[in-house]
């Protein structure tokens, strides 16, 4: 027995469809296998031409009065629409949101490396939010606070571009900035260098490797025999250990 209403966890209500005898309507509009409108009939006459035709009969639009049933096959209709979700979503525009803080006296080295950031976020299509902020006396000359988002703006311009001119709202100047198309957008410079650095890496280990080869030197251990004493040799040192004038001093 099928249940009539999803279960409350149920989330995607596009996988949730309806197919053949799941259906509850008395009556459905139908839309033929090559796409033409057969009408409003019965359930039971649908499901019949469902099954003289070999296909399913899938409820594509149950909120309709009556609700609108295709006949086609419910494999064929998924790969459909899963392939058009995929369209979709490619086409979306950035929705992930990174922010970028910066002052009226920022130094350049900082400026430098906050611009490195935004084109880090932009080259991974992140928007991102500048936000300049202005404090206490500050507000009496904001135009350097304008001369640096206009610099900061020239900086990513091959990465992105601004949605709109930048504004001053309270105590801060804003600006959102949406990546450039991959075909339009530079390269980031640090994948780049990353992969300049890795052919020299290659290049350097062959001779480093050989090195050791040519200097290499078998450890070896030479050992200095002495040469063998005769027999006359060793009675002599015996007559004069013997011979030692301290040999009878005892010592107490």
């Amino acid at each position: 027995m099928s249940r009539p209403f999803p279960p409350r966890n149920f989330s995607s209500s596009a996988s949730f469809t309806r197919v053949n005898g799941k259906i509850r309507a008395r009556e459905v509009r139908v839309i033929g296998v090559d796409g033409k409108q057969l009408g409003i009939i019965s359930l039971s006459d649908a499901l019949n031409q469902a099954r003289a035709n070999g296909v399913d009969l899938v409820e594509i639009a149950p909120t309709a009065t009556p609700p609108v049933c295709r006949l086609v096959d419910y494999g064929k209709y998924r790969y459909e629409q899963a392939k058009k979700e995929k369209e979709t979503k490619k086409h979306q525009h950035a929705s992930t949101v990174k922010e970028v803080q910066l002052s009226p006296r920022i130094d350049p080295h900082d400026l430098g490396v906050k611009t490195e950031h935004a084109i880090d976020f932009l080259c991974e299509d992140m928007k991102v939010k500048v936000t300049l902020k202005f404090r206490g006396r500050e507000m009496q000359h904001t135009e350097f606070g304008f001369q640096v988002i206009k610099k900061f703006l020239e900086n990513i311009a091959p990465y992105g571009h601004p949605d709109f001119q930048p504004k001053l709202i309270g105590k801060g100047i804003n600006v959102m900035i949406s990546p450039l198309p991959r075909n339009k957008r530079a390269k980031n410079p640090r994948q780049a260098e990353g992969e300049e650095a890795e052919p020299h890496k290659g290049e350097g280990q062959p001779a480093a490797a050989a090195r050791p080869q040519q200097n290499q030197q078998p450890n070896t251990v030479e050992i200095e025999r002495k040469p063998k004493r005769h027999d006359s040799e060793q009675k002599q040192e015996k007559e004069n250990f013997a011979n030692n004038p301290f040999a009878q001093i005892e010592i107490k």
